[in-house]
């Protein structure tokens, strides 16, 4: 029996992984139905051979469709969802919009799939960086118990979409050229740059980006006082965010520890060359499920307290992919 699923946000850079996916993975398609918003409704996109036309997204689309797979943007969810839900319509949302919403289970199916159970119509996909944190840092909750973690991204431009992947690659030629370039996804200077992530500043002090890390670990690992603390930082590369994590420990451990949970651990890879200096690149898991552990040492100024440097693919496991494994899940 297969499910007649439909993807929203087709055209998108998740939206193209979705499709990959689907067929890499041999999901049980009944049928394929690509939405999009009226900008990019009549393109067409292959899949299986086959060629399909992209449809505008519509309140009456649902009626055919089993399962949506929504990748175009948190103001389009929040309007479209609902009436797919009415239709009954399973959707698995990859926005911001519906991740805090307490009645919404926020899946990483290798840490909490027993929640997908309970859904109401909508799962949610949690935000990339929390996603590419947690992997690792699950296994270690139930070893080794987490006092506090301190983490530092590194975010392609990848998180940002397909066009903004672009700009830069358009933007690096300019700069290389002594050429003007005018931005329209990326606010501040890109190429050969970096700089704090670019949503919301809130009155804390945090942006939008850093709050999602933060808040969104308390509701998956179901710990409301777990202490978290992030600093979001967009830097010029295409795809693959990466993550400098310090964490505390409850109990006593080492590297050697560290590295053999790590090791039997889900979704997880360790990636280790000392002799060589030979840490995860994003390079390395551009285009790969797994996501890259490695560099795990004791940090000398705490007790129990080690670092790992940590490498995803923001628009796989940190996006379509693990919105497919919800959807498989289901």
């Amino acid at each position: 029996m297969g499910f007649r699923t439909a993807i929203l946000g087709a055209t998108g850079a998740v939206g193209q992984e979705f499709l990959r996916l689907l067929d890499e993975r041999q999901f049980p398609l009944d049928s394929l139905t690509l939405l999009a918003s009226k900008r990019s409704a009549g393109k067409t996109m292959t899949f299986k051979g086959e060629t399909l036309t992209v449809q505008e997204v519509t309140h009456d689309c649902f009626d055919r469709i089993d399962l949506l797979l929504s990748s175009a943007g948190g103001s389009i969810s929040k309007e479209f969802a609902p009436s797919a839900v009415k239709a009954g319509c399973v959707v698995v949302d990859n926005t911001s919009y519906y991740r805090m919403d307490p009645i919404v289970p926020l899946i990483i199916p290798e840490i909490n799939s027993a929640d997908i159970a309970n859904h109401q119509g909508i799962l949610a996909n949690p935000n990339c960086s929390t996603i590419i944190m947690l992997l690792p840092l699950w296994p270690l909750q139930q070893a080794l118990g987490i006092k506090r973690v301190v983490v530092s991204t590194y975010q392609a431009s990848s998180g940002a979409g397909a066009q903004a992947m672009q700009e830069l690659k358009e933007e690096s030629l300019a700069v290389l050229n002594n050429q003007d370039y005018e931005r329209t996804v990326i606010p501040l200077p890109y190429a050969f740059n970096l700089f704090p992530h670019n949503s919301d500043m809130l009155e804390n002090g945090y942006c939008e980006e850093e709050m999602k890390m933060m808040e969104e670990t308390k509701k998956i690992f179901k710990a409301p006082d777990f202490k978290v603390s992030a600093t979001c930082i967009r830097v010029p590369i295409l795809r693959a965010h990466s993550e400098s994590i310090n964490v505390e420990f409850e109990k006593a451990t080492s590297v050697e520890d560290i590295y053999s949970i790590l090791s039997s651990a889900p979704g997880i890879k360790v990636m280790e060359d000392r002799a060589a200096n030979r840490w995860p690149m994003p390079i390395d898991v551009s285009g790969k499920d797994e996501v890259l552990v490695g560099r795990v040492r004791k940090d000398p100024t705490q007790e129990n307290t080690f670092e790992m440097w940590v490498v995803g693919d923001q628009l796989l496991k940190g996006a379509a992919l693990n919105a497919v494994q919800i959807a498989e899940a289901l």
